[in-house]
């Protein structure tokens, strides 16, 4: 749709705007591009720009400033940019020394994240359906319900509340811990929900076999509910959202794990940049960077920072990138 010239035009008045915040004259266009073209052009330009609804003026004699769509097209044909010797230094500093159990390092994850890119940071963690499991107990709580207890070889433990089909006598239960324990010992999950599944009818009491089962269909759910969210940062939103309702909005998302989960692109094992309009959250000025982790046996999680849409997407888009990858070789060693 754009020529080079205008491509050109459009990202240099969008990276002066996310630099000065003011709206941005053909001068500060042609000073900050650097190219060899009268300001007649360049300002023929910004009214094509604006005709295609790239930028806008947001008062009369004022300069021009991006829209949501000009700010899309930017960042789908930016490249992420180089940081320092020194900021990656500290992001390799950060995970060669540290060594907490997993929720403590996602958390400190979030410090470090928001810290370098200046906005709010949230870690998703790997879910528990591809750890190995080292200990599994069923403890009775009152009378058709159970609390399934894992714990996995890494020390993070999950706990899930099972509706039985049937009031299991101690015997019972203690008859289903045992199968199910040896079902699950050192295996992941996934692996051990097959081995429940293929636990042999004819040689099991009924009984205990729908324990089991009961427990069974109910660990299909454990990775989507053991994906803990890690939100820091959270002091900085005064000062990048003027307008206190945006504030409280996104305070109230922040607040929200599936929220959080959805603005990330959970889903996603690329790198994303995610505008306002894109997501389910409606006049808020809002733009979310994030991208994935590989965790190795302990699965796949997301790093990523909300801020406002003049944010340095590319600073933005190449820090959560080496955080996310430096988090992945810290967890997968």
């Amino acid at each position: 749709m754009l020529d080079d010239r205008r491509t050109a035009v459009l990202q240099a008045l969008v990276e002066e705007y996310i630099a000065t915040g003011q709206p941005v004259s053909s001068n500060a266009v042609l000073r900050r591009s650097g190219m060899a073209v009268s300001s007649a052009t360049i300002r023929n330009d910004l009214a094509r720009l604006e005709s295609y609804g790239f930028v806008e003026q947001p008062y009369t004699s004022a300069g021009r400033v991006p829209t949501p769509q000009g700010y899309r097209f930017y960042v789908d044909h930016a490249s992420p940019g180089r940081l320092r010797a020194a900021t990656r230094s500290r992001i390799e500093s950060f995970f060669n020394d540290v060594h907490h159990e997993l929720s403590r390092l996602l958390k400190e994850t979030t410090g470090l994240l928001s810290d370098l890119s200046h906005y709010p940071a949230v870690v998703i963690g790997p879910g528990f359906a591809g750890e190995s499991v080292r200990a599994f107990h069923l403890v009775p709580l009152a009378g058709d319900v159970v609390l399934a207890v894992m714990v996995s070889a890494s020390g993070r433990v999950s706990q899930n509340v099972v509706s039985m089909p049937l009031t299991p006598t101690d015997a019972q239960l203690e008859e289903a811990e045992t199968l199910l324990a040896q079902a699950l010992d050192n295996q992941p999950i996934s692996a051990a929900i097959d081995r429940i599944e293929a636990l042999p009818a004819d040689l099991i009491a009924q009984e205990v076999l729908s324990v089991t089962r009961a427990v069974g269909k109910a660990l299909c759910s454990v990775d989507a509910s053991t994906r803990e969210v890690y939100v820091g940062g959270t002091a900085q939103l005064a000062e990048l959202w003027q307008d206190l309702a945006h504030v409280h909005t996104i305070l109230g998302l922040l607040d929200r794990d599936e929220s959080l989960r959805r603005l990330l692109d959970d889903e996603s094992a690329v790198t994303t940049v995610r505008l306002s309009g894109e997501m389910d959250v409606h006049d808020v000025d809002l733009a979310v960077v994030s991208g994935p982790y590989d965790a190795g046996e302990h699965g796949r999680g997301r790093v990523g920072v909300l801020g406002p849409m003049r944010m340095d997407y590319r600073r933005t888009i190449r820090i959560v990138e080496e955080v996310g990858d430096n988090l992945g070789d810290s967890l997968g060693r």
